[in-house]
């Protein structure tokens, strides 16, 4: 399966982290978000990686060339950063089957093994991966209604009144379908052409989009505190891992 990653954003909020380079090039844990992102869909069988660049895009080319890990790259380039459904125009002619797609400058520790299995069922046009969030905090999103099977039955993006804390996380898989809607997306409020709109339109055309609910975490790298906290987390994965063994042996000894 193709996968997509959107990595042409400038990181504004991310300075001075991002003061000479893109938001995808920002290390964590010793490595760039980009290739955070790279492994993670090449374990989950990424066989082509196509990458959206924009913003000082020659660091990110640069970098990583025309292959990485022995999966071969293609580039895109979003001259103007026109918003995800924008973003996503430019590599239509380079898909041609289901594809993964990612946002660069997300870290996942969580279940996207789920989000490409369930779409290689053919039972969905489209599957999302979906976290419950504070109700105070859903407004940042692109937010999801949801029926009783599960399917996506409408998507707000960033609501004042938010039609439920279920969100958008970074981590979709779709078919080619997603491209005709993305041609048809209007610019938003925000003068920028909306995934979440473009996922509306598939909806309102009779396609099944499923919700994954996320099992694990994932932190959107927007500022540098959000970096920090990537880094912790990940460093602590192995950490946590020992010490729920240890406290697991120990329970054992005093049941003896």
């Amino acid at each position: 399966m193709q996968a997509v990653v959107l990595a042409a954003g400038k990181g504004t909020r991310l300075r001075p982290l991002t003061d000479d380079k893109p938001k995808g090039m920002v290390e964590v844990d010793g490595k760039p978000l980009i290739t955070h992102c790279f492994d993670q869909l090449i374990e989950l069988g990424a066989d082509e990686l196509i990458v959206v660049v924009g913003y000082m895009k020659e660091v990110i080319i640069d970098h990583y060339g025309d292959a990485y890990e022995g999966v071969p790259i293609t580039y895109t380039h979003q001259r103007e950063q026109k918003g995800l459904a924008h973003a996503l125009l430019t590599v239509e002619e380079h898909v041609d089957d289901d594809f993964m797609l990612i946002l660069g400058d997300n870290i996942f520790q969580a279940n996207l093994k789920d989000v490409v299995r369930r779409q290689r069922e053919e039972r969905a046009d489209a599957a999302f991966l979906v976290e419950e969030v504070p109700w105070k905090e859903a407004s940042r999103y692109g937010v999801c209604d949801t029926n009783q099977y599960g399917e996506i039955t409408d998507v707000v993006e960033k609501p004042e009144d938010p039609p439920s804390n279920l969100v958008m996380t970074g981590f979709y898989t779709f078919t080619p379908a997603i491209f005709h809607a993305c041609h048809l997306v209007q610019p938003s409020n925000r003068d920028e052409y909306e995934i979440s709109d473009a996922v509306d339109l598939l909806i309102q055309s009779g396609r099944t989009i499923d919700a994954i609910g996320l099992d694990g975490w994932r932190i959107d790298v927007g500022y540098p505190e959000d970096r920090d906290e990537a880094e912790r987390r990940l460093q602590g994965d192995d950490a946590d891992a020992d010490g729920d063994e240890a406290d697991a042996d120990a329970v054992v000894e005093s049941d003896a």
